[in-house]
C-alpha cells in the first residue's frame, strides 16, 4: 500500500500581518519537510489572515498579499504546500473582482490554484461582500504519486459540491482549507459532516482549520484527517497551534469507479523519498463542553489583548461571580502579573463581597487595590442635586455608583495602558441589566456571550481543575453560594428585576439564538408572564447593546456580527401585541 504523507498546520495568523504570516507559513513548511511530508496544508486565507474584511477593498493590500504568496512559493522544494490567499480575478476570468483562493506551490513556484466555489453569507460570514464565487472546474494535482484535490472551507460542508466532484474524478485525497470559528457543539457537527462527505466523495479528506482569536471570533483548530474508508486517522489540538503529520493510504479504498474527468497537473515527482513509516498518530481526546468553552474564552482574551498590543488588563472586582470568572480567565490568559484588580466598594457593598474579592485576588496571585467610591458618590450626589432640585434616588443613584467605577477604571486604563475588561454576561446584555458608561465601560467583554447559568458552571469547572492539580479553587465557594446582586441599593438581588436565571436563560436562548417569537415560546411551554417580560427587556435594550465592547463568541448567535436587529423596531409577535417598551432594570 502506498501513502501520501501530509502535514496539517494549524496556524494562529494575524489579520494584515503579511510578513508575520509568511514567517508562520514558512515555519510550518520547514517542520513539514523535516518530518518527510509530501505536502503541507495551511488554513484558509493564511497569508492575509482571516477574516480580512474591508482590507480587501484596498488594492494595495491585495497586491501585497500576492507578493507574499510569491515569497512562500519561492521557498518551496520537494515538499509542496497548499496555502490560502486572495486572488485577483483577471479580465480573462470574466472581469474584476477577488477570489478566496488556495495556491499549490512546489519547486519554487506556484503550480496551480483553486478558487472557492461556495461563499458563506450568514451568521458572522459576509464573503459575498468581497469575493466572487468560482464556477470553474477544479484541477487534480499529482503530488508524490497521489491525486490531490483542493477545496476551501464552505465547499466541503454541502453535498454535491466540488469535493464530491473531485472524488468522482479520482482524487485520492481532498485537502480542505478552513477558517471555521468555534461555537458550542461545533466539533460534533464537523465530524458528522466529514463522515458524510468522505462517503460521498469516496476519498480521504484532510480538514485543516486555523486557530486563535480574531476580534470576537475564536478559531479552535481541531483539524481532522479522515481516510477514504471513514476512519479518523488523526486530529489536531483544540485551541492550540499544532502540526499534524499523517500517512494517508492511497488507492486502498475506492468503492466506485472514476466517473468524471477533471484537468490534472503534476506538481511534484511521483517517487516518494525513502523514509520510515509513521506510527499512527494518537487521536486526541475531545475536550468536555465546559473545557471547550473555557479554553475558547482564554484564547480569545489572550489573542485580543496580545494582537492589539495591550500590556495588561484591569478589572473591577466586586466579589461577585461574573467579575470573579473574568479575572480568572484573564489570569489564565495573560499570567497573573499582567492582571490588575480594583475593588471599589460603595456604602451598599457587603463585607462578604469585599472579602471575596480579596480572597480571589490572593488565590489568583493578581494585584488588588481598594478604592472606596463614597467620597465621589457624595460629591456627585450634591452636584446632581443642584441640577435636579433634589438628591438623586432609585435608578439614577444606582447607576451613578456604577458610572463612578467606570470613570476610575478608564482613568487607570489611560494612565497605565491596560485594557478594561468588562464583566457583563449574556443574560445581562440581553435584558439590558447593565449601566451604560458604567459596568459596560471598557474595551473587551470576556463573557459577553456566556449566559449567567453557564457562568456558574464555568466557575465550578475551573475550581475543579485547580483541585485536580492540588490547588485551591480560585473562586471562593461563598461567591457561588450567595444570591447574585449588583449591590447598588440595600438588600438588592437580581431576581427583583429579572426572572430567576434558570428560567430566564432558556427563554433567552430560544428568543435570541433560536429566533423564536413570543408566541412560539409560549407554545413551547414557557410561562407567558416570563416570556412577556423577557421579550420586552430584550427588545428595549438594543440601543444599549450597540454600544457594548466586543467579546468572545461561544454560541451560534452572539450579540454583534451574528445578530443585527434594528434599534428602531416596532414588530411584536401575536402573543406580545400589548407589549410596550419598558425601561430595563439598569439603564
Amino acid at each position: 500500500m502506498s501513502y501520501l504523507r501530509l502535514a496539517a498546520a494549524q496556524l494562529n495568523t494575524v489579520v494584515g500581518d503579511l510578513p508575520g504570516n509568511v514567517d508562520r507559513i514558512l515555519g510550518a513548511l520547514s517542520a513539514a519537510e523535516s518530518a518527510g511530508a509530501d505536502v503541507c496544508v495551511v488554513p484558509e486565507l493564511a497569508i492575509p489572515g482571516y477574516p480580512p474584511e474591508d482590507l480587501l477593498l484596498k488594492p494595495g493590500f491585495v497586491a501585497d498579499n500576492v507578493a507574499a504568496l510569491e515569497k512562500v512559493a519561492a521557498a518551496t522544494g520537494r515538499c509542496a504546500i497548499v496555502v490560502g490567499y486572495v486572488a485577483p480575478l483577471r479580465s480573462s476570468d470574466g472581469g474584476r473582482g477577488l477570489s478566496n483562493a488556495a495556491a499549490l506551490c512546489a519547486g519554487g513556484r506556484v503550480v496551480g490554484m483553486y478558487r472557492k466555489h461556495l461563499l458563506p453569507n450568514y451568521g458572522v460570514f459576509d464573503e459575498q461582500r468581497w469575493f466572487t464565487p468560482s464556477d470553474e472546474q477544479p484541477t487534480l494535482f499529482g503530488v508524490a504519486g497521489a491525486q490531490v484535490g483542493i477545496s476551501v472551507c464552505e465547499d466541503v460542508w454541502f453535498p454535491g459540491g466540488p469535493v464530491a466532484q473531485q472524488g468522482r474524478a479520482g482524487a485520492d485525497v481532498v485537502v480542505n482549507l478552513n477558517a471555521s470559528p468555534y461555537h458550542r457543539g461545533r466539533r460534533a457537527e464537523r465530524l458528522a459532516m466529514l463522515s458524510e462527505r468522505v462517503a460521498e466523495a469516496d476519498c480521504a479528506i484532510a480538514y485543516v482549520n486555523q486557530v486563535g482569536g480574531q476580534d470576537e471570533l475564536v478559531f479552535d483548530g481541531d483539524s481532522q484527517i479522515v481516510a477514504a474508508d471513514g476512519t479518523l486517522l488523526a486530529s489536531g489540538a483544540q485551541f492550540a497551534t499544532d502540526l499534524v503529520v499523517v500517512d494517508i493510504p492511497i488507492g486502498a479504498h475506492r468503492r466506485h469507479p472514476v466517473r468524471a474527468l477533471l484537468p490534472r497537473v503534476v506538481a511534484t515527482p511521483s517517487e516518494a523519498p525513502e523514509r520510515a513509516p509513521l506510527n499512527r498518530p494518537a487521536l486526541r481526546p475531545a475536550l468536555s463542553d465546559h473545557a471547550e468553552v473555557y479554553r475558547a474564552l482564554v484564547l480569545g482574551t489572550r489573542d485580543y489583548l496580545g494582537k492589539n498590543g495591550f500590556t495588561g488588563a484591569v478589572i473591577g472586582l466586586s466579589g461577585g461571580v461574573d467579575s470573579s470568572l473574568v479575572a480568572t480567565i484573564a489570569a489564565d490568559a495573560l499570567g497573573p502579573q499582567r492582571v490588575h484588580g480594583i475593588s471599589m466598594p460603595s456604602r451598599y457593598s457587603s463585607e462578604g463581597s469585599r472579602h471575596d474579592a480579596g480572597v480571589l485576588a490572593e488565590r489568583l496571585g493578581i494585584e488588588l487595590r481598594v478604592v472606596p467610591i463614597e467620597e465621589a458618590h457624595v460629591a456627585f450626589t450634591s452636584m446632581l442635586a443642584g441640577v435636579l432640585g433634589r438628591e438623586p434616588f432609585g435608578l439614577t443613584d444606582e447607576n451613578l455608583q456604577s458610572r463612578l467605577r467606570g470613570v476610575l477604571l478608564m482613568g487607570v486604563s489611560n494612565a497605565k495602558g491596560w485594557i478594561v475588561l468588562t464583566t457583563g454576561n449574556k443574560s445581562e446584555m440581553a435584558t439590558g441589566y447593565s449601566t451604560l458608561y458604567g459596568d459596560s465601560a471598557g474595551g473587551f467583554a470576556v463573557i459577553k456571550d456566556v449566559p449567567k447559568t453557564l457562568v456558574y458552571d464555568l466557575c465550578r469547572y475551573r475550581n475543579t481543575q485547580a483541585v485536580l492539580e492540588g490547588l485551591p479553587g480560585p473562586i471562593p465557594d461563598s461567591v457561588l453560594d450567595k444570591p447574585p446582586s449588583a449591590e447598588l441599593r440595600p438588600d438588592q438581588r437580581d431576581d427583583q428585576s429579572l426572572p430567576p436565571y434558570e428560567q430566564l436563560d432558556p427563554v433567552l436562548e430560544g428568543y435570541v439564538e433560536g429566533d423564536r417569537t413570543a408566541a412560539d415560546l409560549v407554545a413551547d411551554g414557557f410561562d407567558p408572564a416570563v416570556v412577556d417580560q423577557v421579550v420586552r427587556l430584550v427588545d428595549g435594550a438594543e440601543y444599549k447593546r450597540r454600544q457594548m465592547p466586543p467579546g468572545v463568541r461561544i454560541t451560534t448567535k452572539a450579540f454583534g456580527k451574528d445578530r443585527r436587529m434594528p434599534i428602531t423596531n416596532r414588530y411584536r409577535s401575536a402573543a406580545g401585541e400589548t407589549m410596550a417598551a419598558e425601561e430595563p432594570g439598569r439603564a
